[in-house]
């Protein structure tokens, strides 16, 4: 089985160096199965200056329950959270993590900290989506935040200070379960599916380990054989997850984020014959209010007297419009994106007038690509 792998190996290098432009299977794929697992705890940070939860009732109520484990009896009412903060523990506990190792963890408030700057996270089970405790989570915090008010009510904040990491903050206690030692097969999931990539990364490990090793299951998914001695098969993916492939060209897209009025379009995008004609129409209306001294007429016998009375106001509404020249162009057959954003450029098109312009060439046949708006 040496020889085999070393000749495996060798062949490897040979076909990485005569593919230009290639992945290896390791960035455009993962195993099946070995992911991360997310953890989460509630605990309690002190040791904070001032800046904790103050009256805060879940605080104090987990304060009690936590000086009550040491034998102390003591009233809610004679607690106070200033220096203390409610907060929850996140991390991601990777693959492959055994007892005894460290992960780091975030720690964030819930309550109304300020900020958790100096303080100190006391003993904090870390639990998975199994609710079984897999880490537990202790230490000083780190805190790239800021935060300080006056007495006049003026306050200035730095970045986020009522979120905090402890680097290595966490033990793990449990190792999680995980196939990839007793799996008969190793399923490669591509990051972004395709058939012609799948069929790609199967012909690639069928050249280097043999015919029928890998078959692709979908354009997701591609199944490998692996060997049946556990001990040889962190080396055989060791290499089967640094064969160099060349993926297949991603679909033609034009993607717009509405809200932002970013736009990316890919190079693939093509647009057939069209004529495109734009302009704007732009409405104004001025409101001026004229505000004048109504009086007031008082009749007494025979005299008749103007007195001053309530100002009166009288609106003046001006409405005025302007539409701008409209600027037309030709797409000939086979546009390219270049082509496309040059033209599109010099007639001077805003973000919103390309948007419109694509979506109009979208519905009239035009557009050979697909439009996603986000």
């Amino acid at each position: 089985m040496r020889h085999l792998i070393t000749i495996a190996l060798y062949s490897v290098i040979a076909f990485a160096s005569t593919v230009l432009q290639a992945e290896r299977i390791k960035d455009i794929s993962s195993l099946a199965g070995v992911r991360s697992n997310q953890l989460v705890g509630y605990g309690i940070v002190v040791g904070l200056a001032g800046s904790g939860d103050g009256g805060a009732g879940v605080t104090l109520q987990s304060m009690q329950s936590m000086v009550s484990r040491f034998g102390i009896v003591a009233d809610i009412g004679d607690l106070n959270a200033a220096n203390a903060a409610a907060v929850v523990v996140t991390a991601d506990l990777k693959p492959f993590m055994k007892p005894g190792q460290t992960i780091d963890i975030t720690v964030s408030t819930i309550a109304g900290a300020s900020s958790l700057k100096g303080g100190t996270l006391l003993m904090t089970p870390l639990l998975g989506a199994d609710g079984e405790t897999y880490a537990i989570a202790q230490g000083n915090l780190v805190v790239g935040g800021l935060g300080a008010s006056g007495q006049d009510g003026s306050s200035i904040t730095v970045n986020v200070p009522t979120v905090g990491r402890i680097p290595k903050g966490a033990t793990v206690e449990k190792l999680v379960p995980n196939t990839f030692l007793t799996a008969e097969n190793i399923i490669l999931n591509l990051h972004q599916g395709d058939f012609s990539t799948a069929n790609a990364v199967s012909d690639a490990v069928n050249n280097i380990f043999g015919p029928n090793i890998a078959i692709a299951l979908d354009a997701n998914s591609i199944k490998v054989t692996a060997p049946v001695d556990p001990t040889q098969r962190v080396s055989f993916v060791s290499l089967l997850e640094n064969i160099e492939v060349m993926p297949a060209e991603p679909p033609a897209r034009v993607i717009i984020n509405s809200r932002t009025g970013t736009i990316v379009i890919s190079g693939q995008v093509m647009v057939k014959p069209a004529a495109v004609s734009q302009g704007s129409l732009s409405v104004r209306v001025d409101e001026n209010t004229e505000t004048t001294q109504g009086t007031t007429v008082v009749s007494n016998g025979d005299q008749t007297v103007a007195l001053p009375g309530e100002p009166v106001s009288n609106p003046d509404s001006t409405v005025t419009t302007t539409e701008d020249i409209a600027k037309a162009f030709l797409f000939d057959d086979g546009v390219t994106l270049a082509s496309l954003v040059d033209t599109i450029n010099q007639v001077g098109a805003t973000t919103s007038d390309l948007v419109a312009i694509l979506e109009a060439l979208r519905e009239a046949g035009a557009l050979n690509a697909e439009l996603i708006i986000i």
